[in-house]
């Protein structure tokens, strides 16, 4: 067994591994590195101080890095090259929003935020203490990458841009407040669905919509002529008075739910299917018509759902004066509440951010990936249907058939 562990020593000492007593640890050393100079060498096309004619560029010397395991740290030193680029297959790199979420429950731990779900994913990630040097690199790395995002500038004109808020629980002054995230995205006039902005506040309210949308246009937005967003009235000023000329879209969705609050839950089902007929004519002009009949017909029984819907006529069917390839896109939130879920789905797990940088630096990251989705994917309206803009409304659009006859209400 002596012998044993000297040629051990003796293998690990030539290996340039310090041996410290941990078997696992230096044995996994060894073989790591091992791994990465099998790697190297493929990439490169020839073997350490080899000749060969399929070499395609030469090693660089090392540079040193800590991989935590469940065994502990791990130094490695990972070859450079002089032309490109070797990463070890086995470090597998983390998403920039798992590193955010990552930081954001470090983060939490160490502002004293500590609950047994995020304890429990803690585990899961493989991690047993906090060291706080390491959350702030992450930290500033995602706050940089961040910032650049939301201060970019927008070189484009967007014909069509949503707004919508979400909420997150964040610790602020020994209290836990509830505070809005407002998300905008746009389309660009070649069709392709952009990010276009971030903010966090204490409150839907017009300053800070305004705000908002004041730094968005700073920021290079022109072009605008359709807002869709839900009638907050803090949002729908502000609109009106950063974006002069744009026409605005009341979300359908929620119009809707603001009609059938007003009609008794056993009736809620007819109300509905009564007011669809509204949306499934083929033009304004029907879809006006059919409002009113829907409203006529509504009155004797849930006068003040009827109120509503007549006061909310033209804002919810702003969407029917564009190309009709687009209304099912444009008449609602639905593309970002989508987003909003995502963000949702992945600050849930955080449950309360300690502060409203950790909300920012989590959000802001899923934000980048889900754009550059964005950029790669298909475009979200046609170039063709896009240019459809610009030409009139009635040119654009086939011969329509008869309105929908509403269906009388008993």
């Amino acid at each position: 067994m002596t012998e044993l562990s000297v040629a051990l020593q003796e293998y690990l000492r030539k290996a340039g591994v310090e041996w410290d007593g941990d078997l696992l640890r230096d044995g996994l050393i060894v073989l790591l590195q091992a791994l990465m100079e099998a790697e190297v060498s493929q990439q490169v096309g020839a073997e350490r101080y080899a000749r060969s004619e399929q070499r395609q560029t030469y090693r660089n010397g090392f540079r040193e890095t800590e991989w935590e395991t469940r065994v502990g740290e791990i130094p490695l030193r990972i070859p450079k090259l002089r032309s490109g680029s070797y990463y070890p297959s086995f470090l597998e790199p983390r998403r920039r929003t798992e590193r955010a979420l990552l930081a954001v429950i470090q983060a939490a731990y160490i502002e004293g935020v500590s609950t047994r779900k995020v304890d429990e994913l803690v585990q899961a990630l493989g991690l047993t203490g906090i060291d706080k040097s390491k959350v702030s690199r992450i930290c500033q790395e995602l706050d940089g990458a961040v910032q650049a995002f939301r201060e970019r500038h927008l070189g484009a004109a967007y014909p069509y841009v949503w707004l919508d808020a979400t909420y997150v629980k964040v610790r602020e002054n020994h209290r836990i407040v509830s505070k809005a995230v407002v998300i905008a995205i746009g389309v660009r006039e070649s069709g392709e669905r952009e990010i276009l902005g971030l903010e966090i506040g204490g409150s839907e309210e017009e300053a800070f919509w305004t705000q908002s949308l004041r730094s968005l246009v700073a920021r290079g937005l022109t072009g605008v002529e359709l807002v869709i967003s839900d009638a907050h009235a803090g949002l729908t000023a502000a609109v009106t008075k950063v974006m002069s000329g744009a026409s605005w879209q009341r979300c359908r969705v929620h119009f809707m739910r603001n009609v059938l609050t007003h009609v008794p839950k056993g009736d809620k089902s007819m109300a509905a299917a009564a007011i669809r007929t509204i949306f499934a004519q083929p033009n304004a002009d029907a879809a006006h018509q059919q409002l009113e009949e829907v409203a006529k017909a509504m009155e004797p029984r849930w006068s003040k759902a009827a109120e509503v819907l007549l006061a909310g006529e033209d804002e919810v069917l702003t969407y029917m004066a564009f190309p009709p390839e687009h209304w099912t896109r444009i008449y609602s939130t639905n593309p970002l509440e989508r987003l909003n879920r995502e963000i949702k789905r992945r600050t849930d797990v955080v449950g309360i951010f300690p502060d409203s940088a950790a909300v920012m630096r989590l959000v802001g990251s899923i934000l980048i990936e889900a754009n550059d989705e964005w950029q790669a994917g298909r475009r979200y309206f046609s170039q063709a249907s896009m240019r459809k803009l610009h030409e009139p409304l009635e040119a654009a659009m086939p011969a329509l058939p008869s309105p929908i006859p509403v269906a009388p209400i008993h």
